[in-house]
């Protein structure tokens, strides 16, 4: 085969950079990465691609944007606002809408954007959740999605809060109220934030500051690390029959993923620009200007959001009076312990599995959801009790259109904020030992083919199909799990000493049954000739198959 003459401008510059720069060999293992092809891991492209394009959005309407609490009066294209006293946030955010030409466009994708953005993110999480991917070595990369996704909230916030309208005013009044909610310090923080006593002068300026600067750049610095320990420690991959723990499956950067990656940010940002023609969002005219002595009816923030305002209008009142001061729990618990819950539980999750697993080896193949029905029942108990908290948080439209009382909706949440999770962990712990006894059936029985024949007994039997091998690499778990006692406190001879460290061996030893959890698989795994069993990750290696993309 003759060699790809390579232009003379591309040799030339390459070359030149590669002369300053050595990064010849660089560029070739990047366009040799090999990426997987299953489609859930084209859910952090989304995340990626929604923040480019907040990106670039946010620097279009920085352009046009006032971020000032300056009161003016309006006189503008929106005649039914003309003459009403504004701050100047407000009436540059409505020039932006209607004087700027392009400017409603972008300030609708830019919204669409971001809701998207943290949609993909949570469907980002929950992949790498229920599939075990935060196991070692990602760890550090599992932290980082949190943090983003945390920082993603904090930003949606701010931002649409910059316009200063009347939907947007209530926001920042209950972040107020959370602030001054928090014990000793939290008079002084509001302060710091407002600049004096809300909302004065200082909010959007500030704001404005954090939103298009600090987040943004924490956020990048964040994703670039993100993306470089994913390429530095390789990507996970499912199951299959030539995916093993030292083997990488999938196509290459180059041309491949480079081709799919492209295509991928233009089918988005299509459907972005497709939901910022045609539905309307955040539309603040509708709003008017921020005033503290009014409130609307059916006032919601954006949903990523709502799980807080959730949270809010279901705490009870709660005060105590300490030392002559009255301490307030009824606007502090519901932002810190639904935070606490969701995101400290998911931060901390890793180590408590490998606490309870004994489990200290580096994963590279992820887990079949059903094969842990334990991780698996709890992020179904999470996405329940997010979801309850997220529906209360409109509580006032559910009450209205079902007609039921505010309170009785209210009550009906407080329940099944407890029984929720509780009947979500059971259902889909046996939904998944169910599916594990379909997973056996089908290895010691086959495939059902629909062909019956009989016996020269007279004996009537269907023909069942064994199942591949292919199917076979993907029914048979490779968790591999195994308990690890602890030691506890002994005596001079090694023996364990009554009551030392018996009651963390105990606690241990349930939470290692529990996520070991599984139906034994049939003798042999249901067919013969398999393999014998290595040493290391848990599994044979197979048989490289002909024109199989991998890389080691």
């Amino acid at each position: 085969m003759s060699e790809v003459e390579v232009p003379k401008g591309v040799s030339g510059i390459g070359g030149w950079l590669d002369d300053r720069l050595h990064g010849a060999g660089y560029m070739q293992t990047l366009m040799r990465k090999v990426f997987p092809d299953h489609w859930s891991f084209l859910l952090g492209e989304i995340a990626l691609w929604s923040f480019v394009i907040l990106l670039l959005t946010g620097t279009f309407l920085a352009l046009f944007f006032v971020p000032s609490m300056t009161a003016v009066t309006y006189h503008g294209t929106y005649t039914k606002l003309n003459g009403i006293s504004m701050s100047e946030a407000y009436r540059s955010t409505l020039r932006i809408s209607f004087d700027v030409r392009g400017g409603m466009l972008m300030r609708q994708i830019h919204h669409w954007a971001a809701d998207i953005f943290v949609a993909s993110i949570i469907a980002h999480m929950l992949r790498h959740f229920f599939t075990g991917s935060y196991r070692k070595p990602r760890e550090l990369n599992w932290l980082i999605g949190i943090t983003i996704f945390a920082l993603a909230i904090i930003e949606g916030l701010f931002g649409y809060s910059l316009p200063d309208d009347q939907l947007s005013g209530a926001g920042l009044r209950i972040l107020e109220g959370v602030l001054l909610g928090i014990p000793i310090i939290g008079t002084y923080t509001t302060f710091f934030l407002f600049g004096g006593q809300f909302p004065g002068h200082d909010i959007i300026p500030r704001l404005y500051i954090i939103h298009v600067l600090l987040i943004p750049g924490i956020i990048l610095a964040l994703v670039t690390a993100h993306l470089l320990l994913v390429f530095h420690q390789k990507h996970t991959a499912f199951p299959g029959l030539r995916q093993t723990e030292k083997l990488e499956t999938g196509q290459p950067f180059y041309p491949y993923f480079i081709a799919k990656g492209t295509a991928w940010f233009f089918f988005i940002f299509g459907i972005l620009a497709v939901l910022g023609t045609f539905a309307q969002i955040n539309p603040i005219w509708l709003y008017g200007p921020y005033s503290p002595l009014a409130i609307s009816s059916a006032s919601q923030p954006d949903w990523y959001m709502g799980f807080l305002e959730g949270a809010l209008r279901m705490m009870p009142a709660w005060e105590i009076n300490f030392l002559g001061h009255t301490v307030t729990f009824s606007v502090l618990i519901p932002f810190a312990v639904p935070f606490g819950i969701i995101l400290g539980g998911a931060a901390l999750w890793p180590w408590f599995e490998a606490w309870a697993t004994g489990d200290k080896a580096a994963h590279h193949i992820l887990d079949r959801p059903r094969n842990v029905p334990v991780r698996t029942g709890v992020g179904m108990a999470a996405v329940v009790f997010y979801a309850v908290l997220w529906a209360e948080g409109a509580n006032d439209v559910i009450s209205d259109m079902l007609q039921i009382p505010l309170y009785t909706v209210t009550w009906i949440s407080r329940v099944l904020l407890i029984a929720g999770p509780v009947i979500a962990f059971v259902v889909t712990r046996r939904i998944c030992l169910g599916l594990q006894a379909k997973d056996r059936e089908r290895l010691e029985h086959g495939i059902e083919s629909g062909i019956i024949r009989q016996t020269p007994i007279g004996k009537f039997e269907e023909i069942s199909n064994p199942a591949s091998e292919e199917e076979r690499a993907v029914l048979v778990p490779r968790n591999g799990r195994t308990m690890e006692r602890l030691p506890g406190k002994t005596d001079r001879d090694g023996v364990l000493v009554p009551g030392g460290g018996k009651a963390r061996v105990s606690l241990r030893g349930r939470a290692n049954r529990a996520f070991i959890e599984a139906l034994p698989l049939p003798p042999g795994n249901g067919h013969a000739g398999e393999p014998d069993q290595r040493e290391g990750d848990g599994h044979a290696e197979p048989a490289e198959l002909p024109g199989a993309d991998r890389q080691t």
